[in-house]
């Protein structure tokens, strides 16, 4: 059936746009249930982003955390998966639009469209301090990383090498933390005995944050504890610095200028432009304001999960974009259309907080559980399990937890290839 043509079941039809954790989550808790459905995504396989940061700094390989969906969903003949970027949504027809002019007709339709990248005003700045949503996004990444020592080992003038050798990464929280421990280690540990003109040990990581704290989401001991091991192993950590330029030339900061080849942007997100495909209410993010029950206000037949919405957990405070809290609201929602369907209403969405956690580097994490906390080699111990824990599949687990020893036993990262160019780096 092509989206244009007359439904071929009277069957409930559920449309989810997005196959991250929450709309996954939905699919496969709708399992059982007298529904049919169809699952839009504009990428064809499902990311595991909370590593994709491993992707960007060569620790592992782009097939280790990414699923074609189709594979995943094979043993569903009621799902239907369609690679498609949705345009709009037409409320009062009940139509999801496409942006090649397909729709594709709905009774319940989940929005989980994610977040992308946000430059407070300065979208200029995205091609020269690229962020880390896709893979995409982490292979542009170590291809920069990489090239930029290659042609450091080329150049023969000190300020332009220095300026090579600098890293600079915006935003100091679980991503721009990660990256930055991750690339100093990278730089001490691992590249070193690869170069004979360079010396990669005198490789700058400059992590720049306009708050007061790295970690602004985790505990004070925590934060302090993350920052002292970030300057152990060597990165340069600047609060209450706000960024007011980037360029091909490096990034200005607080009035000062640093000379850099290499910038990430890790310190802001915009939701998807779902809220503006509804005309309904968000926040300064974009993000959607739900219902209690995650429905979009005056849309009871519309859903909104994980990144993409604003909602207040039991203790007031915001529900966080992380993976598992966009499951749980994918497993809600699914729970909710399976009360409906037999007349039955469920309570709001309760959010459960499972933990926040971050690695710093090798035997270097912390974790914050709410009524205890841990940091160093206990956390990283208990975040490499937990991450291992939740990939899809037994051999990306074991793929994963070998390539992890491997760079712990000998401080070697096989995923160092440069792709998608040649030795000309494109800015």
């Amino acid at each position: 059936m092509t989206p244009e043509q007359p439904r071929s079941s009277d069957r409930h039809h559920v449309v989810i746009v997005g196959a991250g954790f929450g709309g996954l989550e939905a699919t496969y808790r709708l399992a059982g249930a007298p529904v049919r459905i169809t699952l839009l995504d504009r990428r064809n396989h499902h990311l595991f982003q909370p590593l994709l940061y491993q992707v960007a700094t060569a620790s592992l390989a782009t097939s280790e955390i990414a699923w074609p969906i189709r594979y995943l969903l094979r043993g569903r003949p009621e799902v239907t998966t369609l690679f498609a970027t949705v345009s709009g949504v037409d409320v009062q027809g009940k139509r999801v639009l496409l942006d090649d002019g397909d729709s594709l007709p709905y009774d319940t339709l989940i929005l989980a469209t994610g977040v992308r990248h946000a430059y407070f005003g300065h979208d200029e700045w995205e091609p020269f301090a690229p962020g880390l949503k896709t893979l995409e996004d982490a292979t542009t990444l170590r291809r920069r990383i990489l090239v930029a020592f290659e042609r450091a080992e080329r150049e023969t003038d000190p300020q332009r090498r220095a300026a090579l050798l600098t890293f600079v990464i915006v935003g100091a929280g679980p991503t721009g933390v990660e990256l930055a421990g991750t690339i100093a280690e990278l730089a001490k540990d691992t590249l070193p005995p690869d170069f004979r003109n360079i010396d990669t040990r005198s490789t700058r990581v400059v992590l720049i944050e306009a708050g007061p704290r790295v970690l602004a989401g985790f505990p004070d001991d925590l934060s302090a504890y993350a920052q002292r091991s970030l300057e152990s192993l060597g990165v340069e950590v600047m609060l209450n610095e706000a960024v007011t330029e980037c360029s091909a030339d490096g990034v200005v900061y607080g009035g000062k200028t640093l000379q850099a080849r290499t910038l990430i942007w890790a310190a802001g997100v915009r939701a998807s432009p779902a809220a503006e495909w509804l005309g309904a209410p968000h926040d300064r993010a974009g993000r959607l304001q739900v219902n209690p029950d995650l429905t979009v206000s005056g849309h009871p037949d519309i859903f909104a999960i994980g990144d993409t919405v604003a909602i207040d957990g039991p203790d007031g405070k915001p529900v966080p974009g992380i993976a598992p809290a966009a499951k749980q609201q994918g497993r809600y929602v699914a729970q909710t259309i399976k009360a409906r369907l037999r007349g039955e209403t469920l309570g709001p969405f309760r959010y459960r907080h499972s933990g926040s956690l971050a690695q710093i580097g090798k035997h270097k994490a912390v974790i914050d559980f709410g009524r205890f906390k841990l940091r160093g080699a206990i956390a990283w111990w208990i975040w490499g399990i937990a991450h291992i824990y939740f990939l899809i599949g037994l051999r990306n687990r074991l793929s994963v937890a070998i390539s992890w020893l491997w760079i712990h036993a000998r401080d070697q990262r096989a995923a160092r290839l440069i792709t998608q160019g040649s030795s000309k780096v494109a800015r």
